[in-house]
């Protein structure tokens, strides 16, 4: 594993010393645990965009309408 050296205020600190009170085996677990929560936090947040942007190009496409439509045509309901 890849260590990194960072910086945190005094009360980030006094927040990782209590990582056992959090149930984390030591501190680099919980910032671990920390930075996988905030990356899978922005790429739903990514993905949220991206369907709000392709919701947005469908509604205002017919042709895409109507591709959709005939593709659709005969599948089971």
């Amino acid at each position: 594993m890849q260590q990194a050296k960072f910086s945190v205020q005094e009360a980030q600190a006094l927040f990782l010393n209590d990582f056992k009170a959090y149930g984390f085996k030591d501190k680099s677990s919980m910032v671990r645990r920390a930075i996988d929560h905030f990356k899978n936090k922005l790429e739903l947040e990514n993905l949220r965009k991206s369907a709000e942007l392709y919701s947005e190009i469908y509604s205002e496409n017919d042709n895409l309408k109507e591709l959709t439509e005939t593709a659709v045509t005969g599948w089971p309901e």
